[in-house]
């Protein structure tokens, strides 16, 4: 099998290439990836010199580079995106451009050679936020960034391309991801380098602000399984239970490093700070038996010992 994974050197994408790799050693693997502010080779280097594993430098939206790389490979798995909430406020161009334009080249060519799966990586941003309850699968879209807006047109053209080609398409909508190699700016590695150099972390409005926080490798396991066993033009929700407000990860995080509560700053909240994301994740529980497996507890304290060890060297 050959993979053709963009984005593979960002945060998730390059822990789904370690997965992958260490799961299905006779599995090939093409890296197409940017290098954006968001990508970063040193996130490949220890599996860079694996034999079953090619990087490339490149955009998804350039069609001759993307065609190159479908024609020889089997299916497409598709983490390359804008995802910085605030920069998609300063200026929506280049999220329009790869989350959307980018989205529609990849399924162009995965149609063209005619692919076995095509995965488009999406977000539970694309439902906006929600007071109570949970957002199911079948939830309408009401994205409150431009951010989030480009990748629900990104996820509702995958279903076109479903529904008008018979593309064989699934897309994941996951909660909020942490684990290793994540992009700096991200909120817990970007908390955690401001207090480990003496810093105050700014946290928007109040921070009450919820989210559900998933390790990285739990979600790792669910796109596997997805792309291996799920229904063709079906869309799977990716959550662990784990709600957490933006206030209660940064107190967690300031005791973990065994520092004093002195060191939060309150800011100004974000325009359209969404309040709460929570989705019902029951779809692949009952569908393909996955069950996230890192406790939070334990997974978040050895993330937060993994950042502090990076920063520190």
């Amino acid at each position: 099998m050959r993979l053709l994974i963009t984005g593979g050197a960002g945060f998730i994408g390059s822990n789904f290439i370690r997965y992958m790799l260490g799961s299905y050693p006779e599995y090939q693997i093409v890296n197409l990836d940017k290098l954006t502010y968001a990508g970063d080779l040193k996130n490949c280097e220890d599996f860079a010199d694996n034999p079953n594993y090619e990087f490339v430098e490149g955009d998804i939206a350039d069609l001759k580079l993307v065609d190159k790389l479908a024609a020889k490979t089997d299916a497409i798995i598709n983490f390359a995106a804008e995802t910085h909430v605030d920069n998609s406020i300063l200026d929506p161009t280049e999220f329009l451009k790869t989350n959307v334009i980018g989205t529609q080249i990849l399924l162009d060519a995965s149609k063209k050679y005619d692919h076995k799966k095509y995965v488009q990586i999406s977000t539970d941003e694309v439902y906006g936020d929600i007071e109570n309850g949970m957002f199911t699968e079948d939830s309408k879209l009401k994205p409150s960034s431009p951010y989030s807006a480009s990748k629900a047109a990104g996820d509702m053209l995958c279903m076109a391309y479903f529904r008008t080609y018979g593309l064989p398409i699934n897309i994941s909508r996951c909660s909020n991801n942490y684990g290793p190699y994540q992009y700096p700016e991200k909120l817990v590695p970007f908390f955690i380098k401001k207090l480990i150099a003496g810093e105050k972390v700014p946290v928007y409005g109040d921070g009450a602000n919820v989210r559900d926080w998933l390790h990285v490798r739990d979600h790792c396991r669910a796109i596997d399984l997805i792309y291996h066993n799920g229904m063709i033009g079906e869309v799977y929700n990716i959550g662990a239970n784990e709600e957490h407000s933006n206030l209660e990860i940064t107190k967690k995080m300031i005791s973990i490093l065994g520092l004093n509560e002195d060191r939060i700053e309150f800011v100004k909240d974000r325009p359209g700070h969404d309040i709460r994301y929570a989705i019902d994740a029951s779809k692949i529980r009952n569908e393909l038996n996955w069950e996230p497996e890192v406790d939070f507890e334990v997974g978040f304290k050895g993330v937060v010992e993994w950042y502090k060890d990076l920063f520190n060297n």
